[in-house]
């Protein structure tokens, strides 16, 4: 969390948009922390999505869109690395953002799966606010244990390492 990820994203398919690519950007339905129906950044940059219950709608929806955006990835279902090898194998630029981890520091949701089958990886890193070093866990500070608890500085704060490790023990 606090890393940029969805702002990574914003900014790749806007570079899309500005070759003139047919783009299409999906979010999971269950996500509407900023909006209903927008993907938005912790900066308030925003594009329109399409919200989806699950990852075989993508594949519907896709249309004849030339790039495919995915934001919160780790929200949807294991069927996502399907739909995202299917869209590759059509010639679609599928481009991902989603966590990695966990509260817990585990891996989450399709992640893995999605990370190990990209060509492409970039990792960015939130700083940690307790010592200012590159984080890369998002520790909650709430007592809730619900792997998916949909918030933001309300339930989490992000660390690095040893930060996390002194917190969680």
């Amino acid at each position: 969390m606090f890393s940029g990820k969805t702002e990574e994203l914003i900014r790749r398919i806007r570079r899309a948009q500005f070759a003139q690519m047919e783009v299409e950007i999906f979010k999971p339905a269950l996500d509407v922390r900023y909006h209903v129906s927008e993907v938005v950044s912790h900066n308030q940059n925003a594009l329109a999505s399409t919200p989806v219950d699950s990852s075989a709608n993508i594949l519907l929806l896709a249309g004849s869109a030339r790039v495919i955006g995915i934001d919160e990835a780790q929200f949807f279902d294991e069927g996502l690395v399907e739909v995202c090898e299917r869209l590759a194998n059509q010639g679609k630029r599928v481009i991902i953002a989603g966590l990695d981890m966990d509260f817990q520091g585990n891996p989450f949701g399709p992640m893995p799966a999605l990370l190990a089958k990209a060509e492409f990886v970039t990792k960015v890193h939130a700083i940690c606010v307790r010592c200012g070093n590159p984080a890369l866990y998002s520790f909650r500070t709430s007592q809730q244990k619900n792997q998916v608890l949909l918030g933001e500085k309300d339930h989490y704060e992000p660390l690095c390492r040893p930060c996390f490790h002194e917190a969680s023990f």
